[in-house]
C-alpha cells in the first residue's frame, strides 16, 4: 500500500497557477525525497506530497 505525506500547499487561485508548487517539489527532489504536485478539489489548492510506503509510515 502507497502513503502519502502532505509536505506543503499552495493555494490554486495563486496568479502563477501550480508554479510555486512544482519548484517547492523539485527542491525537495533535489534533496532525495519522492515528492509530486497534486490538486486537491475540495481545499482548491495544489499539495507537495511525499510518497511513503505503508512500511516506512508504519515505522514513523
Amino acid at each position: 500500500m502507497r502513503r502519502a505525506k502532505v509536505l506543503e500547499s499552495f493555494p490554486a487561485g495563486d496568479p502563477y497557477g501550480s508554479w510555486p508548487a512544482e519548484e517547492y517539489a523539485a527542491r525537495c527532489r533535489s534533496r532525495g525525497e519522492r515528492a509530486s504536485v497534486v490538486m486537491d478539489l475540495e481545499r482548491d489548492a495544489f499539495l507537495v506530497v511525499a510518497d511513503t510506503d505503508a512500511a516506512e509510515a508504519a515505522a514513523a
